[in-house]
């Protein structure tokens, strides 16, 4: 391209903003100062530890890559396929989120709702009538009614700006159960009775942190006539005035008055009940203090993995091929399926000797192990064969020279 057509073909955002400028017909939509289409929890939920475990779960469930792919006659996984859903679930679910941003904005809403659906907003069909469709971007939706067949269900609106309520068929719509439902979000579950006692304690705090003195005074007449009432309610307004104007919150009283101090310390029980329940949500739930501060070892991370991580991961990959894939194509070895890392938690010190047995056993290539180190693959088509390179060597390189 010749330096005159970059000039004439080029763009730039503040020139681009100026030329539009004047043109005021053109509406967008609704504008906000904060992300309209994130996941808002209910009241007191992101306040509590409730929050930190909803966030640290859905982070490691959108770590885990979701793929459509092809299976072989065993059910073993053959190879990716090129399409509109996988680029839904991997790169780009909308004009907003990406795949892993849709995840875990399904994980963190499915949390709080117990219940949620992920709508294909955009297909190359009409989903009411057909059921052979290729869907071209996803969002989470909340379920406001249940119908036989179809579901009323709110759902971020991108061309407006504003969540909006439509009716949507339930055979197409991926409707997702949390499987800690019984845990989380039944009314006297262990997760809604940490959050009352955890409201409970936060209440306390504000009382006792409150400028009230809760102060008795005992006055030296008994207070049982209405002249006796009224020279009580003088004495004490006087003394909120003395406390009140005076600098440095001093009062008298008389000598024969006496003062007893009601919001001194009590002891109770709440914080441990507290403690409880805690340790109780994280040993239903399969997670540890230490995987909530990132000091667990191999075999914590790996029963967190497969108790917790695991289920969820199994929910959301079995009801999406179930409502976005065909019979047809469920037959032909499509299938949604999720991929985890074995190697993420495996220490550098080890890295050398599991690379030896993996090559070794013909298990991967050399360049499959140098991808998960982080090198570029070589160029060798020798590193990209299974093959144990100490024992079965071909005749050629037997009759090879040895390299210097």
């Amino acid at each position: 391209m010749s330096l005159t057509d970059r000039v004439k073909r080029a763009w730039n955002a503040f020139q681009a903003e100026e030329q539009s400028r004047p043109d005021f017909t053109v509406h967008e939509g609704m504008t906000y100062t904060s992300r309209p289409d994130r996941p808002m929890l209910h009241l007191g939920n992101e306040k509590s530890v409730v929050g930190a475990i909803y966030n640290r779960i859905a982070l490691d469930v959108a770590s885990v890559d979701i793929k459509h792919v092809r299976l072989d006659q065993n059910g073993v996984f053959k190879e990716v396929l090129a399409t509109s859903l996988n680029e839904c679930l991997t790169i780009d679910a909308n004009i907003d989120q990406t795949g892993r941003a849709l995840i875990f904005d399904t994980v963190l809403s499915m949390f709080d709702e117990g219940v949620i659906a992920v709508v294909p907003v955009d297909a190359t069909m009409d989903i009411r009538k057909t059921g052979s469709f290729d869907v071209l971007s996803l969002r989470t939706a909340k379920i406001k009614q249940w119908r036989p067949r179809t579901l009323r269900v709110e759902v971020y609106n991108e061309d407006t700006g504003r969540h909006q309520e439509v009716d949507v068929p339930k055979n197409h719509t991926a409707v997702i159960e949390n499987p800690f439902y019984s845990i989380m979000n039944e009314q006297n579950s262990v997760l809604k009775r940490l959050v009352h006692k955890m409201n409970t304690l936060d209440a306390i705090d504000k009382q006792s942190g409150s400028s009230k003195l809760d102060l008795i005074i005992q006055l030296p007449y008994t207070i049982k006539s209405d002249l006796r009432q009224e020279q009580a309610d003088k004495r004490k307004k006087k003394i909120e005035e003395q406390l009140e104007n005076s600098k440095y919150g001093i009062a008298y009283i008389d000598s024969t008055e006496h003062v007893t101090q009601l919001n001194r310390p009590v002891d109770n029980n709440l914080m441990s009940q507290i403690e409880y329940l805690t340790r109780m949500l994280y040993s239903q739930l399969g997670i540890t203090e230490e995987v909530m501060n990132g000091t667990a070892d191999e075999k914590t991370m790996l029963n967190y993995n497969n108790r917790t991580i695991g289920p969820i991961l199994v929910t959301i990959c079995e009801e999406m091929s179930r409502k976005f894939l065909t019979k047809t194509a469920r037959s032909q070895g499509q299938s949604i399926a999720f991929f985890n890392d074995p190697f993420k938690l495996v220490p550098v010190s080890q890295i050398a000797e599991i690379a030896d047995k993996f090559t070794r056993n013909e298990i991967m290539s050399s360049n499959e192990v140098r991808g998960i180190v982080g090198y570029r693959p070589v160029d060798d088509p020798r590193a990209n064969e299974l093959r144990n390179k100490n024992l079965n060597q071909t005749a050629e390189e037997a009759q090879a020279p040895p390299s210097v």
